[in-house]
Formats: C-alpha cells, structure tokens, sequence
C-alpha cells in the first residue's frame, strides 16, 4: 500500500509499553503516524518512545490507568491538545487476571479483570469518539480467541467474559459509528509471546478440579508451531488502521495459526 495513506495521522494505543502494544506503535510511526502511548509503565514506555523517534516519527507517553474515566479522558485530550486530531484508536490494554474456578473467584478479583479489560475499552473508544468524528478514523480492540472461538481455558472465567463483551461491543459500536466514517473492528489473538502473564495469577491447587484432560495433535499451534509474535499482530492493526481496510467494519480477526480451530 501507498506509505502516505497514515502519514501525519495521529493514533492513540493502550497497553504501548510492551507486547503487542508497543510492536503496534512502532508499526505505524513507521508509516510515519504520531502515537500517544497510553500505559502506566512509563519506564517501558519511555523506551517505546524513543525506538519511535529514532524511526523519525513522534510520540507522547500519557501515564494513564485506563480503568479510570477522568485519566482516559484526560490522555485523549492531550494527544488531541499535541497534534490536533485523532485517528486511530487502538484499544489494547488488558490483563488475564486471577485465574481460578468460579467458587473460588472472588467479587473483586471478576471486577478487576472485567474492569480492566472491559470498561476500559469503553472508556478509550467513549472519548476518542468526538475527535475521531471530525475526519473519521479506525477502532481496533483486542480480545482473544478465549471467549470468542475458545472456551478450554480452565479458570478463565472473567478473562473469557471480557473479551466476549469487547467483541459485542465493537460491533455495537461498529454499527452506531458508521455514519461518521469511524470503521470499529476486533482482533482476536491466540498465544501471543508477550508479558501478559506477568498480569496473570493462577490459582493451580484449585484449578485442579476443574480441568479436563486434553489431548492435542502434536502441539497446539499448528501453523508455525509456536507462539504467534508481537510483530504479527501488529501488521494486522496496520492493516486496520489503514486504507487497505476502508470497507471492512464491525469485523473479528482471528489471529492464531489456527490453534483455536483445534
């Protein structure tokens, strides 16, 4: 595709420290996209920030938990404030949580992980829309094949559930905002080598009753037999984020060499 397609258009990601957050970053400043990064690691995002000035693009970092309204709001404005215009969103901020049987999962342990995952991506989409309205603009929201095409994934009740949610409210969103050009769609990653498990508390002695065995064909990932990377998922945000999309819309993307099709 034509590299001016996103030159000089200005894209807000979340969860851009690391993973599949900062691949996607750096993908589109290399299309020569200024990016607000939206994370509460600013260490990490700092690093992120630096790789896209070295590409010759430029970045913000916004220390943002993004489970909160008024600083989501708050990181929007200030992108919009720096570069006057809103373009791309990607929404993609999230945890795997406590990882438990439903009678052992506490209330605030479903909250956290719905809070974070779920109302989040609500939150960023609510108050991009205003500014994604003035030239249109693409949504991109990372759930997952759990939840979507895969339900094996013992103990990941609230996990599963907000990436469910994330998947009927993109294209709730898709539909409302079509008539302002803003096209809204959902990549669905399988295993993915990031740090998500950093933010994953699994609770083994209690998920031992509730597994069922399993047997796989000889590995899980039958495409490439591994886990998909970071830069993988980020050619397909750029994709959406692209031209190359125009008429694609209120659309899930499985990417995960076939592991949920097992």
């Amino acid at each position: 595709m034509n590299k001016q397609t996103l030159s000089g258009k200005v894209a807000l990601v979340t969860g851009a420290s690391s993973g599949i957050g900062e691949a996607s970053a750096i993908r589109l400043a290399k299309e020569g996209v200024k990016v607000g990064l939206v994370d509460l690691k600013e260490d990490n995002a700092e690093k992120v920030k630096k790789e896209i000035e070295k590409i010759g693009s430029e970045a913000i970092i916004t220390d943002t938990d993004v489970s909160d309204p008024n600083r989501v709001k708050e990181s929007v404005k200030q992108i919009v404030d720096r570069w006057g215009r809103l373009d791309i969103v990607f929404a993609n901020a999230g945890i795997n949580g406590t990882v438990a049987p439903i009678e052992d999962l506490t209330p605030d342990d479903w909250d956290q992980t719905l809070t974070t995952n779920l109302k989040s991506a609500f939150l960023t989409v609510k108050y991009a829309v205003p500014h994604l309205k003035q030239h249109g603009g693409s949504v991109i929201i990372t759930s997952s094949i759990n939840g979507n095409r895969t339900f094996s994934g013992f103990g990941m009740s609230a996990y599963s559930t907000s990436k469910a949610g994330q998947m009927a409210f993109g294209k709730m969103a898709a539909l409302e905002l079509a008539q302002y050009n803003i096209r809204v769609n959902i990549i669905c990653p399988g295993a993915i080598d990031t740090n998500i498990n950093e933010n994953t508390f699994p609770e083994e002695k209690k998920l031992k009753k509730i597994k069922i065995p399993v047997n796989y064909p000889k590995g899980n990932q039958p495409l490439e037999h591994q886990a998909g990377k970071p830069e993988q998922v980020a050619d397909l945000v750029h994709f959406l984020a692209s031209d190359a999309s125009s008429h694609i819309t209120g659309t899930e993307l499985f990417i995960d060499g076939a592991e949920s099709l097992l």
